[in-house]
Parts: C-alpha cells; structure tokens; sequence
C-alpha cells in the first residue's frame, strides 16, 4: 500500500473523513513512519547483509570504539577482516561483564590485538581487543527503514502483507490525543493491543542486549 492509501485507510477506519479533520496529515504520516520502525523492531522484520553504508565499518589501528549506521539496533553477525592480507574471523558478541570473566583478571580494556570480541551499546560498538591492525568490519543485523515516507506514492519498507496491520498503530496514538471529540482511550487501547497480538511485545534494552551476547549455557545434572 501506498502512503497516501494508508492514510486514507486511516480515515474510514477512524471516522475522519470530512474536512477539517480531527488528525492532519502530517500527524497521520508521522505516526505511520513510527509503525513501520515499531514493527520492524517487535517483530525484527529488516535483516540486513548487503547496504555497505549500513554494514561496512573501516577500522583503524588503535581505535577500538566506533558508531553504528543509525537504523541497525541490533547486531547477528560481525566479520572482521584485515586489510594486511592474513586471515579473517567472526568476531564474538559480549557483555563488558562476560569480558571480565573470560580474561580472568587481565584489563582487556587496553589490551592489544587482533580484535577477537565486540561489546555494543545502543549507539556503538567496542572491539577487543583494541586493533593492532586495520581492516574492515563486515555487519550482519535487524534495522529499522532507511528513511521516513514523505510522499504520497511511498511504501512502507516492510512486506506489503503487513502494511494494513500499520494502521492500528496510527488509531492507537490518534484516540489517545487529548481532544474532546476524538478522545477515546478505550479504542486506543484496543487498536494497541491489535497491534501487539499481530506484531508482538516490544522487547526492552535489556533482552535485545542479553539476545546480542554470547552468554554460556550451564546444563546443571538433575538427580530425582
């Protein structure tokens, strides 16, 4: 669907269809965009491998710390390989804390080497150790679109199978403004749980930073 059918879906769906409307346009189009990447992360609908803008870091030599492309949340593979010609490797996702516990004491935080691990926070990612060599990272995870719809002929980056479900999000923080003639938090309600159930819970920083770490798996022998 096209933006301008998603927001005419809006409308009938919303009962606002007459000029003056209650929600504008701009409203309308800014709320969907926020669909599209809500969606995106609940239900981890873009996997990217190919835009070299978006996968491609160049890494220099004793630099350890570099920013992600802005729409990648969240890492599956990393590859590094150096530019000196020797062989390349798939780097380990961690915690600063798993670190700690696999260097056993040693401050990996200033060691040098080959990288072997990346740590990532929201906005960046940390190799270890710091790289005595330079190369280049190859990127493999979920990110949200590349940039907003703005014009009437835009789709939704995501599979047009789920592009009417968008909507539901759109009706959800339209009936939840606080005017008196559109204001209906039981219908917001309901539109955000339709969502939900098609798209699923929102994952907190806290489980999509356990999901990204290579955390060991301890089978404990149970004796009846």
């Amino acid at each position: 669907m096209q933006l301008n059918d998603l927001i005419s879906r809006f409308r009938t769906l919303a009962n606002d269809k007459l000029e003056p409307y209650f929600i504008d346009d701009a409203s309308v189009i800014d709320w969907l965009n926020d669909a599209v990447s809500e969606a995106c992360i609940r239900g981890r609908l873009l996997h990217e491998s190919q835009n070299n803008d978006v996968c491609k870091i160049n890494i220099l030599i004793g630099s350890s710390r570099y920013q992600l492309h802005e729409s990648l949340y969240e890492l599956t593979r990393v590859w590094f390989q150096p530019s000196d010609g020797t062989k390349g490797q798939y780097l380990t996702l961690m915690s600063a804390e798993l670190l700690d516990h696999y260097y056993d004491g040693e401050n990996w935080r200033v060691k040098q080497g080959k990288p072997e691990h990346i740590v990532q926070d929201d906005t960046g990612i940390r190799l270890v150790p710091i790289p005595d060599v330079g190369g280049e990272l190859q990127l493999e995870g979920y990110r949200v679109p590349l940039s907003p719809m703005e014009n009437d002929t835009d789709v939704p980056e995501i599979n047009q199978i789920h592009h009417v479900q968008l909507i539901q999000w759109v009706l959800h923080q339209a009936f939840k403004v606080p005017d008196a003639e559109f204001f209906d938090p039981n219908r917001s309600a309901l539109a955000e749980q339709e969502f939900t159930d098609y798209f699923g819970i929102r994952p907190d920083s806290d489980l999509r930073r356990i999901t990204r770490e290579d955390i060991p798996h301890n089978v404990i022998p149970f004796m009846p």
